[in-house]
């Protein structure tokens, strides 16, 4: 078994090593964890189709590049591969690395529809060796949220409103707080246009400040057994920081909204408590900006992992995932996100676009993933 290090004080990973194919934006994402964190990661290798592509990502961040994946195994077998190229690639080369035993990391959706999805699990599902890059669920405010809720501190959990990111990363924060597995759904969807300011967009500051119309999405998602979902995101939703993310989960007695928590302490008291983040760097703290854990009445309910990187909430959560993914292929911990699962989100999230473009209710049904 790999063993776990400790880096002041703190208890890492244990090292996990990867390759990647692609060397577009999210890529450089895992590249630079592999820089911060090198004792937790190592970047084995890249594919990239384009000499000048390769020579960036070797200059940038020291990792060995390739023009193909028989190469990239060829030169050094890692613990998995994270795919991280266009959604019709995908499909293709999880097939290739599943055929030759590697353990397969897929950075988007699988496939980019029902048919494709279909196909692909007919031809790996059985394999047991695709995961999907899912991190939601390892972000700090999600994961203390997820941790209180499954302790049972508001009772049996019922609904869920999401207001943040988009279709399957929602569905599968939903399914996490509402412990539901891969059962069939229904979503009714509505769209709604409303003025909106969009001052900052992944190139940057627009230095716009005229209001365009802009596309919301509400959709509601029955689960079964009496729990739902409440899907509500916005053009662009990501990145406008005038819409910021929102996620409510109600339970049998009390509900999480955002940091705040209210529950039954006993039958006739209600109590109101908050989830507080502790960061480093503040006022004359010389440590440098950095998050160290959440608390919750005194007691924690996250501790950061990768504290002394000073990483974003997105970039903790990818840095869990990959630590997580590391360990299953390893044979050392369980599957983080398995191919079942994001199959199973993402057709729930063409259901939610389905049915936004026809306005009627979308089933899903049962599919051959659901009992994986």
């Amino acid at each position: 078994m790999t063993a776990a290090v400790r880096t002041k004080g703190i208890e890492r990973p244990a090292r996990s090593r990867y390759a990647l194919v692609g060397s577009g934006w999210r890529s450089t994402a895992y590249l630079r964890l592999a820089r911060l964190l090198p004792e937790v990661f190592e970047a084995t290798g890249v594919v990239t189709r384009r000499a000048e592509s390769g020579e960036r990502v070797e200059r940038e961040y020291g990792v060995p590049t390739h023009r193909s994946v028989d190469e990239l195994l060829a030169a050094d077998r890692p613990d998995f591969v994270v795919l991280s190229v266009p959604w019709p690639v995908t499909p293709v080369l999880t097939r290739d690395l599943v055929a030759a035993g590697v353990p397969v990391l897929a950075e988007t959706p699988p496939a980019p529809d029902l048919d494709g999805m279909r196909a692909l699990w007919a031809d790996v599902g059985a394999a047991g060796l695709v995961q999907v890059a899912e991190q939601y669920a390892f972000m700090p405010l999600h994961a203390a949220r997820l941790a209180l809720t499954r302790e049972g501190l508001i009772g049996t959990p019922g609904s869920v409103h999401v207001s943040s990111t988009h279709l399957y990363h929602v569905v599968a924060m939903m399914r996490a707080f509402l412990d539901v597995g891969r059962e069939p759904t229904t979503a009714v969807s509505r769209t709604f246009t409303a003025p909106l300011v969009d001052p900052i967009t992944p190139e940057g500051w627009t230095h716009d400040a005229a209001e365009k119309p802009a596309r919301t999405i509400l959709s509601t998602i029955d689960f079964g057994a009496g729990r739902s979902g409440l899907y509500d995101f916005t053009d662009n939703q990501w990145w406008n920081p005038v819409r910021p993310d929102h996620l409510t989960v109600r339970g049998s007695t009390g509900e999480i909204h955002d940091e705040a928590v209210v529950r039954m302490l006993d039958p006739v008291t209600p109590v109101a408590s908050r989830i507080e983040r502790a960061v480093t760097g503040i006022g004359m703290d010389y440590q440098g900006v950095d998050l160290t854990h959440l608390p919750f009445e005194g007691r924690l309910v996250f501790r950061n992992r990768f504290q002394g990187a000073g990483l974003s909430d997105d970039e903790i959560g990818t840095a869990e995932l990959l630590a997580r993914t590391g360990a299953w292929a390893r044979e050392e911990g369980p599957a983080p996100y398995p191919l079942a699962d994001g199959m199973h989100d993402h057709h729930v999230g063409l259901a939610i676009e389905e049915s936004a473009r026809s306005g009627q209710p979308v089933p899903t049904g049962e599919k051959p993933w659901a009992r994986a």
